[in-house]
């Protein structure tokens, strides 16, 4: 798998356009051994690639409904910095059970993992595959290949920056150490107690930290700024 995989990766590089990259996206399904593969990236200004084995049908119907409000897969993925196991969401809603359903229908299959990734200036991207197997089963199969799918990620998601990314690029936030480190502590799931104890400061320095950071990333609140944090690539984590 490794060799194959690496062989991949090397195929991949020569690419020199978009759709020869789609191309090369969907031919991974065989060497991943599943049912779907799926690369959709957005770029800072919301210009959308999608590169899928999903039927056109379901692929129609997705944009056409705009789906990804109440995809939990892709809600997720979006705030999220490890790889997102379907088996692991909250499918409890209505419009999640209903989703679901539909997906299923249309074979996209059952069992599912997106591994997130993020580039310059708020561009983010996701790699998904999925299969129809047992639950038991795909998470046997998501344990051995996580790492080789977080790599092969990144690399998709970088070739496809050079190829399609952004020009012209608005300017970042800045934010200082200090203030990134304060968010980036959150967004490792710590309290606001832990936070202040990791980074060796009081809870009242840290709340000027993350206070300071939200206004300069135009954020609403704290779980807005952490999460405009992270898909800007702002947060060491």
């Amino acid at each position: 798998m490794r060799q194959a995989l690496h062989d991949a990766i090397e195929t991949l590089n020569r690419l020199e356009t978009m759709d020869a990259l789609s191309n090369g996206v969907l031919g991974l399904k065989e060497l991943l051994e599943v049912d779907h593969v799926v690369f959709h990236a957005v770029n800072h200004s919301g210009d959308q690639y999608v590169s899928a084995t999903y039927s056109a049908q379901w692929q129609e119907h997705y944009r056409a409904e705009d789906l990804t409000r109440i995809d939990p897969v892709v809600k997720a993925s979006r705030t999220a910095i490890r790889p997102v196991n379907w088996n692991q969401l909250d499918w409890s809603s209505k419009a999640a059970r209903g989703f679901l359903s539909d997906a299923t229908d249309a074979g996209v299959g059952s069992q599912g993992l997106s591994v997130p990734a993020r580039g310059p200036q708020g561009q983010f991207a996701i790699l998904t595959v999925s299969h129809t197997i047992a639950a038991a089963a795909w998470d046997r199969r998501v344990e051995a290949m996580t790492d080789d799918l977080q790599y092969l990620t990144q690399f998709i998601n970088g070739k496809a920056l050079e190829l399609y990314g952004p020009r012209d690029e608005p300017s970042l936030p800045s934010l200082s150490p200090r203030e990134s480190d304060a968010l980036a502590q959150l967004a490792l799931g710590k309290s606001r107690p832990q936070a202040a104890e990791a980074l060796g400061i009081s809870e009242h320095t840290l709340r000027v930290y993350i206070e300071s950071a939200r206004l300069k990333l135009g954020a609403k609140n704290t779980i807005h700024a952490v999460a405009r944090g992270v898909s800007l690539g702002l947060l060491a984590i």
